[in-house]
């Protein structure tokens, strides 16, 4: 069953905690594929809607444009801090390796540390690499971790990517580990639920981040999909990013259009507006879907669209 619950309570402005004790916000705003150029407009657009996360890449070539455009937030509204946006970055697999990691982490604090003085989170991109680049990379980020005062960047928190369990297994039972992982960003939809993962992931105490909610495409055309979105009178994108939410999942929602970035959002309640501290629903928001469509939607054996190695890595064996 890839369904946890029909009703969830969340809204634009909910957290989840991680194990080391900073909240991320659920909702999170993707700049993947979106060209130089056009980062900084959208970002700042998300963060005008409400979006309070916002996830990169060095290999994106955006970290820049995106920390810029916190900055530039921040600077015209001033009732928002720093601490308030949550800003993440990753490493390619190519990039793996101590002295690799060493080097990027240099380039991106030139790029990002003047504009937001630090970074939420960095994330290892995959696992594509042999056991002792893999390793390598790790102990440099926690290394980061470890000594905040570093004068290259500040890091709070790092995770994995793309990390089926023979990773997760190989570093956590590594005897230089000294920070854990807090999230591990995975393909996650219908199609691609993942569940001995997930179950994994719960287990460890590490969250479950979904990219490409809205299957990349792949199956946004799906008859079902269509039929579902025909019958119920309800978006598509919007059935797909509610299933992740309902399934307990940070959600990174990616376009590149403005009009679709409020949409997206808005699959979210808003923060009521009460002065009453007693009253739950100043904090409280409820996202459902009907219990059809998530059974239509329980889909456990289908996760072959995943491209990064799913439940059992089998696409990244180690080499040695």
């Amino acid at each position: 069953m890839s369904n946890l619950t029909t009703s969830i309570q969340l809204t634009q402005n909910s957290k989840y905690k991680l194990s080391n004790g900073y909240q991320i916000p659920v909702a999170g705003f993707g700049v993947y594929t979106v060209p130089e150029g056009e980062t900084f407009e959208l970002v700042y657009e998300a963060l005008v809607q409400g979006y309070r996360h916002i996830d990169t890449a060095y290999f994106y070539k955006n970290e820049e444009e995106t920390a810029r455009a916190i900055h530039q937030f921040l600077k015209d509204n001033a009732h928002v801090k720093r601490e308030d946006i949550w800003y993440t970055t990753k490493l390619m697999n190519t990039t793996n390796g101590y002295e690799n990691t060493v080097k990027i982490v240099e380039e991106t604090a030139a790029k990002v540390k003047k504009y937001i003085d630090y970074v939420d989170l960095y994330l290892i991109h995959s696992p594509k690499s042999d056991r002792e680049t893999r390793l390598g990379t790790w102990k440099a980020l926690q290394e980061y971790v470890g000594n905040p005062s570093n004068k290259t960047l500040n890091i709070h928190s790092i995770g994995v990517s793309n990390y089926g369990i023979k990773h997760l297994e190989e570093l956590l039972n590594w005897d230089g580990l000294l920070v854990k992982p807090v999230i591990n960003q995975l393909e996650l939809h219908p199609w691609s639920p993942q569940l001995k993962l997930r179950e994994y992931l719960v287990k460890h105490h590490i969250l479950v981040e979904a990219y490409s909610p809205l299957t990349q495409g792949v199956k946004l055309n799906d008859p079902e999909l269509l039929q579902l979105e025909h019958t119920y009178r309800i978006p598509k994108a919007e059935i797909l990013l509610k299933w992740s939410y309902l399934q307990g999942f940070i959600v990174l929602a990616k376009t590149a259009k403005k009009e679709r970035i409020a949409q997206n959002l808005n699959v979210l309640p808003k923060e009521p507006n009460t002065q009453d501290a007693l009253d739950v629903s100043s904090h409280l928001g409820k996202v459902d879907l009907d219990i059809n469509i998530l059974d239509a939607l329980n889909k456990p054996d289908s996760h072959e669209i995943c491209t990064w190695g799913g439940e059992d890595s089998t696409l990244y064996e180690d080499p040695k």
